[in-house]
């Protein structure tokens, strides 16, 4: 039988997508707020008797996360075999530990309300940092899908003679990475935070490099300042004009306005939608979708629900 796949407002573009290639059936859900501020949530898809995907991209998820838990529920009631999250991109990985008294670890929290919803998880990229994989935080099977070799295929495809940079320390296996998969040189900068909004750059000598195209990776672009302070600095070096390609396009409050200005070209995939998408996800996610969630460079653990 047919998957059902479901996007939560705002993700019926690539969620149409994902169900042309894998051979689900769209549906929609029909969301809007009662006078008190209350969610209204309603399916548009029969759940019965097959597994539902619900793709919903977690780039600010504070509004729309109870509307979203209640359209698991809703599938789940009206006789779904299993419920999936598909979130192309997964919040609430910042907060991994208290660094300060008090503070709430909200990617411990979050994880248990995803996994009480949940039968499993696919997320392309996770923001890990002290967790070696998403299995440590997550009680449901999960699934983490990389995109860095379609990264890899579109600097090929469209940058000359690239030089992959890494802004900083943690990005040295996935600039690495990158550079392996298409015979480029890489090198890694080292990232000095000031601040939420504020940080510093150290360039290593790139004069050997000087003929190639920087192209800056990154798996978020969020305030963007690492990005700006990069370019900036690369800027100054007599280098050709720099490009950017990213992962995950949040870029908050003016940090697009910023980042573009700083670089010839700006490309991201479309695990959130914005203007600068260009790789498409749809693919890697629908092959995962096919196999079941299983053998997709996941790490998936824990017990079905």
């Amino acid at each position: 039988m047919q998957r059902l796949i479901l996007p939560l407002p705002g993700n019926e573009g690539f969620a149409t997508r994902l169900a042309a290639l894998c051979g689900g059936e769209p549906g929609s859900v029909e969301t809007r707020r009662f006078p008190d501020g209350e969610s209204y949530v309603r399916l548009h898809g029969d759940p019965q008797g097959r597994a539902v995907d619900i793709v919903c991209t977690l780039a600010r998820p504070d509004p729309g996360f109870l509307g979203l838990v209640f359209a698991a529920d809703a599938a789940r009631d009206l006789g779904a075999t299993e419920v999936n999250l598909v979130a192309p991109y997964l919040a609430y990985m910042r907060q991994d530990r208290r660094f300060q008294a008090g503070e709430s670890v909200s990617s411990l929290s979050f994880a248990r309300l995803v996994s009480s919803t949940f039968d499993r998880l696919l997320t392309v990229d996770p923001h890990l940092h002290r967790h070696p994989a998403l299995s440590a935080l997550y009680s449901i099977p999960t699934a983490t899908l990389h995109a860095a070799p379609l990264l890899a295929g579109w600097i090929a495809a469209n940058v000359p003679a690239p030089l992959i940079i890494g802004p900083d320390e943690e990005s040295e296996q996935w600039a690495g990475s990158i550079a392996a998969r298409i015979g480029a040189p890489h090198a890694v900068l080292r990232k000095i935070r000031r601040g939420d909004r504020q940080v510093d750059i150290d360039v290593p000598d790139l004069a050997r490099w000087q003929d190639r195209t920087p192209v800056l990776v990154d798996d978020i672009a969020s305030s963007g300042r690492t990005l700006v302070a990069a370019a900036e600095k690369l800027a100054g070096m007599d280098m050709k004009p720099p490009q950017c390609v990213v992962v995950h396009a949040l870029f908050a409050d003016d940090a697009w306005a910023q980042v573009s200005a700083c670089f010839e070209r700006v490309v991201s995939t479309d695990t959130v939608p914005h203007p600068s998408n260009r790789i498409e996800l749809a693919p890697l996610l629908a092959d995962a979708l096919l196999r079941g969630l299983r053998d997709c460079s996941s790490d998936l653990k824990g017990t079905p629900r």
